[in-house]
């Protein structure tokens, strides 16, 4: 065989190695970006599940009773019982609807779980002071009391977004609102609206009048320092501005709710 056709079969071979390999190469690349892709579609996708199914079943807990419950656990030395009992929002007081979201998100029947606004006027508020002010929403606060960490992070907050898009875009403003009313924190061992009034008021939730139901709207950014059984100055003072803040809001918004 001559010098040139051992050079020509060299050459084939060479090529044909080489197509194999860049062929084997890009459908390992490919297979590889399909699993990654795969894999963050799963962990993108994975929570829409068990929040879709939260439209229609209660939670039984949440993770800032869990982590009260350890801590308190750690503290006594031994078992721990929270208060907490469900109710459903038609039989919470509507004066108790009022007086919480004019507390805590007064644009919670427009937005999309996010105030704008309000997180613009925080920002511009916190570089200038030294007490900071927070901008969560109702829905947000859900998210985060629900599922997550209190520790403030980047991460934490990323995954708070995530999540409160979700449960905006699978429950409606009425599930969204008996769900933060049921699992919010009233005091140190109180949880939901439920257990609040039997322990404050020695009534049902449905018989909370708008006076007591700015009282527990009141504590909500800070049930540890704001005691419902022995309000403060501070917490009478926030009481009477949620009050009227309800009333100018009016039983108009929740019609519309």
């Amino acid at each position: 065989m001559s010098l040139r056709v051992l050079a020509r079969v060299a050459l084939a071979t060479t090529a044909g190695v080489a197509a194999f390999a860049t062929a084997r190469l890009v459908t390992e690349t490919v297979s590889h970006a399909l699993t990654l892709a795969g894999g963050a579609a799963f962990l993108f996708c994975a929570p829409a599940a068990p929040i879709a199914a939260l439209r229609w079943v209660k939670p039984p807990t949440s993770a800032m009773m869990i982590r009260t419950r350890r801590r308190l656990a750690r503290q006594s030395d031994g078992g721990t019982v929270l208060a907490h009992e469900w109710v459903d929002l038609d039989r919470i007081s509507r004066p108790m609807w009022l007086a919480a979201i004019a507390a805590e998100d007064a644009y919670f029947r427009d937005h999309s779980g996010f105030d704008w606004d309000s997180i613009r006027e925080a920002r511009a508020h916190n570089e200038a002071h030294a007490l900071k002010r927070g901008a969560s929403t109702i829905t947000q606060q859900v998210a985060k009391n629900l599922f997550l960490w209190p520790e403030k992070s980047y991460v934490r907050k990323a995954v708070e977004a995530y999540l409160t898009l979700l449960i905006e875009a699978l429950w409606p403003k009425r599930r969204i609102l008996e769900m933060y009313l049921n699992i919010a924190q009233f005091g140190e061992d109180v949880f939901g609206v439920q257990a609040a009034a039997r322990r404050y008021f020695g009534k049902p939730a449905q018989d909370i009048t708008d006076v007591e139901a700015a009282l527990l709207a009141a504590a909500l950014p800070n049930p540890a320092a704001y005691q419902v059984s022995r309000p403060s100055h501070q917490l009478r003072f926030r009481q009477v501005w949620i009050r009227a803040a309800a009333r100018r809001l009016g039983d108009g918004y929740l019609e519309r709710l």
